[in-house]
């Protein structure tokens, strides 16, 4: 039953996450950004967000730098919008999997043109 209730709330953050950064951050170096999941800690203590940002590798330090700056306006917003008696501590971490399925794709593609001609 309570691994049923992780997920809701993981889900839920990932949601309201989502929602705070199209609406709420305003700071320009963060670009476009992209959560692609939330891994939360059993005891709802910690919070992991995994984010896919489009652009340079400048680029993605800037916004990992940016949302770290927002880190307490995000967790406060994420307790008032779940409203959770104990707001999980909030991590986030680059998500390189949309990237890495994009470098396979790429490479497919180069063997089929290769085998083609």
């Amino acid at each position: 039953m309570a691994r049923v209730r992780v997920s809701r709330v993981a889900e839920r953050i990932k949601q309201e996450m989502g929602e705070i950064l199209q609406r709420e951050l305003k700071d320009p170096r963060i670009g476009f950004v992209t959560v692609t999941g939330v891994d939360v800690t059993n005891d709802l203590s910690q919070a992991t967000i995994y984010l896919s940002v489009l652009g340079n590798e400048e680029q993605k330090e800037a916004t990992l730098a940016a949302l770290g700056k927002a880190k307490g306006f995000i967790r406060t917003e994420i307790g008032r919008r779940i409203q959770l008696r104990h707001v999980p501590e909030i991590a986030f971490k680059f998500d390189s999997s949309i990237e890495y399925g994009s470098r396979i794709e790429r490479l497919l593609a180069e063997l089929n043109r290769e085998r083609e001609s």
